[in-house]
């Protein structure tokens, strides 16, 4: 297997992404989802393809092999893990995606590890309360509702 580029594994990410969403994927669904032209995502899917990343079915459909959705995944994680934490640090969602789509590419398997465990032992917990703390409020201002009907 060839060393990727962060491109290849934009791709790889986008085709996991993808399949998750749609159950299906050809190479149109890439273009669309990262407002590229046909041609390149073809030239793409073809070195994906000749790298051993990705298949190809006759009638089109991509589908990732072992160690195209072993890398997928890591980079998935990678960006979700990323996004989550500049989030928590106050980051708007979308800068946030954007920074994390940059990072992801750029930090070696250590750094992430550590990352990645700050955020399962420190970060995820808070996420988890907040999101707890929230729909606790909702169903408080529910119930306060119903006392002022009845």
């Amino acid at each position: 297997m060839a060393t990727l580029r962060k491109s290849a594994e934009d791709y790889l990410e986008t085709i996991l992404v993808l399949k998750r969403e749609k159950g299906v994927v050809h190479s149109v669904d890439i273009a669309h989802y990262m407002e590229y032209s046909k041609p390149s995502v073809s030239r793409a899917v073809n070195n994906l393809r000749r790298d051993g990343y990705l298949e190809m079915a006759r009638n089109g459909e991509l589908t990732l092999t072992a160690s195209g959705l072993e890398k997928a995944e890591q980079i998935l994680e990678r960006h979700q893990v990323l996004t989550t934490m500049l989030t928590a640090l106050g980051v708007p969602k979308e800068v946030a995606a954007e920074d994390a789509c940059e990072v992801e590419h750029a930090l070696s398997e250590i750094s992430f590890q550590c990352i990645r465990d700050h955020y399962t032992n420190q970060i995820q917990p808070k996420v988890a309360r907040k999101g707890d703390e929230d729909e606790k409020k909702k169903e408080d201002k529910k119930k306060k509702k119903k006392k002022k009907k009845g």
